[in-house]
């Protein structure tokens, strides 16, 4: 049982409990019950039978009309002979609640329990009982004991909240299930060093553990009593701790612990949701977080019932329970573990939950697929007689995370640097996602390999989903594939050809080369293959290994002849020489200054030129005056042509005439 500081010592005992009423004309001297009737001892005989579910109750008219607006309106609207018997089954509470109204009209003392309250509140506002009848009536009280007992304790708030489960809507048109679960959010959001632990009825039970009144709390001190209650309520208080801002790590862990008890089936201590969070609290040992589990939780969690109701979760109950869980997880990645998701995929799959939730929860397997297991990805195909193991599953996952990965390396958010060297750098020591992936892939390949019923071609695109990348070696993939050629002797050749193009040859070790190519099942050309790869293989090694060692040979001459001749070299020709080396190193950097400064200047230049054309270009001429420069031009090229034309007559001419001058003599 939890308590926080200053609540036991607060005002907790509202009137003591207990609720009373003045005079009401009627002199009583209690109730008592005879079989599955009530009669108020007292002298006057009864003239009113109410009956809720089965249960009479036999009464008096004016103790209820002087406090009920709705037995003052039944008694006033209704003839005499309906007056033998008022039914009032929808009446939120029932009989029990009735029973507390009725004995608060006749004064008789009520005993206020949180088990109770909200019951009794309902059944007030059932029966319009307000202050326009008396000062102090039914529903005042109740609103009083709620807002200033209930809520503000963790013990009572839990119980509340519990026992409005059959008062729908009247808790909730009441805001009761709205107060109750923020004021559980509240203290479920406070710092734990202002909890501290308070003697529950286990304490017998763990009285030799280490586990002391003023230890501190661990941080998920709230997850047992928290799920104790139903799903819907349960939604309420997480979705009201998210707003509250409590660290996602809790709450997946918080939804992790709830499915664990709630879901038959769902195995515990696969996940470590429940451990970390605790261990993140940073006080308090393993012993001490144990030993809560074992018995130090709330009392109310330790109610009657919770086995009964745990095993007796129906289909369609386990259906709404995984529906609302998939809906309050937190979008972070790291709010629950792969393993969880994927245990939560499988019921769901199995409980034909909406086809939009388990897309939803596939992208979130999706996200941290990286961390899946292969026994939790090994999942069967329900509903179906063909394949027992769903591969198209594991299809749909693989799709979604090489999406995510595109949309993280494509972020401008993350490392880029950082991914093109987890990305490209395959001598790194850790792995990448996709690495990752690609080795649980071909552990999966190898696991499906021995069903018979599946097809070549869902075998080849599941290996072939994943880019070639991310595998640096092929021998998983090898092993995978000459199991399902084991396992599908009746394959053509031309489909165990088609199958092995999947596998890189390549990529092979040394042991797999030396296995395929003494394996009967593989096709004689890829045989050949991994053969010529091999030899490749030994010749690229014989040829980088004598030009290694040749290399070396040169260096080490290298260094021999430079330290004969620096040792032959006087010293202060050496130290010139270092002079000399510090100032063409001064030099150069300087040449490099002013090569930059001259590109800059360069680039100034043609941009200026680009603008000055832009600027010339975009100057347009008249029409007029393009009209005059165009008749310009015409005239000039008339008086060229007119030249022209001048030119040769004057030059026939010329000719003409000098023909004339000579002439040739007769004699």
């Amino acid at each position: 049982m939890w308590d926080f500081e200053g609540e036991s010592s607060r005002g907790r005992d509202y009137g003591n409990g207990l609720l009373t009423r003045s005079k009401n004309g009627v002199k009583i001297d209690g109730f008592e019950k005879r079989d599955h009737s009530w009669y108020v001892s007292t002298d006057a005989p009864s003239d009113c039978l109410v009956r809720i579910g089965g249960v009479s109750f036999h009464l008096h008219k004016y103790p209820l009309i002087s406090r009920s607006g709705k037995m003052t309106r039944i008694v006033y609207e209704s003839n005499e002979s309906q007056l033998n018997e008022i039914v009032l089954d929808d009446l939120p509470g029932g009989p029990e609640a009735f029973e507390l109204a009725a004995k608060f009209c006749y004064g008789i003392a009520v005993d206020l329990t949180p088990t109770v309250i909200s019951s009794l509140r309902c059944a007030a506002e059932y029966l319009e009982m307000t202050e326009d009848f008396e000062e102090g009536n039914l529903i005042f009280k109740t609103e009083a004991f709620l807002s200033y007992v209930v809520l503000s304790s963790w013990r009572d708030s839990i119980l509340v909240l519990k026992s409005c489960e059959n008062l729908y809507p009247w808790a909730e048109n009441l805001q009761i299930v709205r107060r109750c679960s923020e004021s559980i959010a509240w203290k479920a959001c406070v710092n734990p060093k202002t909890i501290r632990w308070q003697y529950s009825g286990k304490w017998n039970e763990i009285k030799d553990t280490s586990l002391s009144r003023n230890q501190q709390v661990p941080q998920d001190w709230w997850f047992e009593d928290v799920s104790i209650l139903r799903i819907d309520h349960f939604v309420r208080v997480i979705t009201a701790i998210k707003v509250k801002g409590m660290r996602f790590e809790l709450v997946g862990a918080s939804i992790v612990h709830y499915a664990e008890k709630w879901l038959p089936g769902f195995v515990k201590g696969t996940s470590d949701e429940a451990t970390s969070a605790s261990h993140s609290s940073g006080g308090g040992s393993n012993s001490s977080t144990s030993s809560w589990k074992e018995g130090f939780h709330m009392i109310v969690a330790g109610t009657k019932g919770d086995d009964q109701d745990q095993s007796t979760v129906t289909g369609k109950d386990q259906r709404i329970i995984i529906e609302s869980l998939i809906s309050i997880i937190p979008p972070q990645k790291d709010s629950v573990s792969c393993s969880f998701l994927l245990r939560l995929l499988r019921m769901a799959n199995y409980s034909k939950v909406s086809q939009a939730l388990i897309t939803e929860l596939e992208k979130r397997v999706g996200m941290q697929l990286e961390e899946a297991t292969l026994a939790d990805l090994v999942m069967p195909l329900y509903g179906e007689s063909g394949a027992s193991i769903d591969v198209d599953l594991v299809q749909r996952l693989l799709e979604h995370f090489l999406v995510q990965e595109l949309t993280e390396f494509s972020s401008p958010t993350g490392n880029f640097s950082e991914k093109i060297v987890n990305g490209g750098s395959q001598m790194g020591r850790n792995l990448n996602p996709k690495m990752r992936v690609a080795r649980l892939v071909d552990s999966y390949l190898a696991e499906v390999s021995r069903d018979t019923s599946l097809s070549p071609t869902k075998f080849q695109v599941l290996a072939e989903t994943l880019p070639e990348s991310a595998r640096i070696c092929d021998d998983g993939l090898y092993r995978a594939l000459d199991s399902y050629l084991k396992a599908h002797p009746t394959l053509s050749e031309h489909e165990r050809k088609r199958l092995c193009r999947v596998m890189d040859c390549q990529k092979l070790s040394l042991e797999a080369c030396m296995h395929a190519a003494q394996n009967e099942r593989l096709p004689l050309r890829i045989v050949v293959q991994v053969l010529f790869s091999e030899q490749i293989k030994i010749t690229n090694a014989i040829a980088n290994t004598t030009l290694k060692e040749t290399s070396e040979l040169q260096f080490q001459t290298a260094i021999t002849n430079r330290k004969t001749l620096l040792e032959g070299t006087p010293l202060s020709f050496q130290e010139g020489w270092n002079t000399a080396k510090k100032d063409i190193s001064t030099l150069k950097f300087e040449l490099e200054s002013v090569k930059a400064k001259y590109l800059e200047l360069q680039n100034y230049m043609e941009s200026l030129e680009r603008r000055f054309d832009k600027v010339t270009k975009a100057k347009q001429t008249s029409a007029w005056a393009s009209g005059w420069k165009k008749l310009s031009k015409i005239a000039k090229m008339a008086s060229l042509e007119n030249n022209e034309s001048g030119s040769q007559i004057g030059n026939e001419q010329r000719t003409k005439k000098t023909a004339r001058r000579w002439r040739n003599s007769i004699s």
